[in-house]
């Protein structure tokens, strides 16, 4: 048997799995494992079970040498994971693709139809009792149907958002592939974001092109928090340049920045996108089959491309 790693709980089921297999090293500490910990404990594994919290670099493959032989992120997205470094040293990697594309191509609907309806605006007033009356222009929100939704990144989430649309009346179309970004964001009405963290898309959405956007345009990111310069987002909320912006992920998580916190016509959500049991369970399990695989002398199932 080989000896794992594994950086946060995971459902019993998944785990139980993975202990028929190879012995479990499970940090049970609350939040990400603080890095001197992990630098510590992944020497003498076999492999190493990680979260998107948790930064795997050549320093941290180094410690695991010579027994460390894969490193499995469960998540789709590795931007904190030097890809290139790990596999320099010998060391396969993994991440969880497919399993979550539908769950967060539904939360990124939540999303957009929480945002236009005012959703989460109607249930602060609710709560903080300042629903007094029903009145016929109390709280407008905006229709989405004959309207066009911009998606930019066409990968998997991004497709699976794409065709839901028709069944809010709305049309979907791709920057690149059926427009130009600046064409899409001159003409949609709804921007949802779908593109992989890398240094060239970082701050992808700034002061330049949030200008170019409708006034009446909402601004969706269920990706990662680098594609959106927050500074420059709440300048453009401030100026009243567009409706509003939905964000289930931030620059700096678990922080957000406070000026978003201050408007009426910002959803906020702690990173939830593939937050299904069914999603989050299916995660966990091939991340594991990944670790089994290659101790077991196989191939990944699903290497980082």
């Amino acid at each position: 048997m080989g000896s794992v790693l594994l950086t946060r709980r995971i459902p019993s089921s998944v785990l139980n799995h993975l202990e028929s297999h190879h012995t479990v090293d499970l940090y049970t500490g609350d939040g990400p494992i603080p890095r001197e910990e992990l630098l510590r404990r992944v020497e003498g594994k076999d492999a190493l079970i990680s979260m998107l919290t948790d930064k795997i670099d050549g320093e941290l493959v180094d410690r695991g040498k010579p027994s460390l032989k894969v490193i499995a992120t469960v998540a789709v997205g590795y931007d904190n994971i030097d890809v290139p470094a790990v596999r320099s040293r010998g060391v396969a990697v993994t991440h969880t693709p497919d399993v979550l594309t539908e769950a967060t191509a539904e939360f990124a609907w939540a999303l957009i139809l929480g945002i236009a309806r005012r959703v989460g605006e109607a249930d602060r007033v609710v709560r903080t009792g300042r629903w007094k009356t029903w009145s016929l222009d109390f709280m407008l929100g905006t229709e989405l149907r004959g309207k066009q939704l911009g998606i930019i990144g066409a990968g998997r989430i991004g497709r699976a958002v794409a065709a839901k649309a028709p069944a809010f009346g709305m049309k979907a179309v791709f920057a690149k592939h059926d427009m130009s970004l600046d064409e899409l964001l001159v003409t949609s009405d709804v921007i949802s974001i779908h593109s992989a963290a890398t240094p060239e898309n970082r701050h992808l959405i700034n002061r330049k092109t949030l200008i170019r956007m409708k006034r009446s345009a909402i601004l969706v990111n269920t990706a990662r928090g680098s594609l959106i310069d927050e500074e420059a987002l709440v300048w453009a909320l401030d100026e009243r340049l567009l409706a509003g912006a939905a964000l289930d992920v931030f620059e700096r998580e678990p922080d957000v920045h406070p000026g978003l916190l201050k408007h009426e016509n910002v959803l906020l959500a702690p990173h939830l996108g593939s937050a299904t049991r069914e999603t989050r369970t299916a995660m966990a399990d091939l991340a594991a089959r990944n670790v089994i695989a290659v101790l077991a002398g196989q191939l990944p199932l699903t290497p980082i491309p």
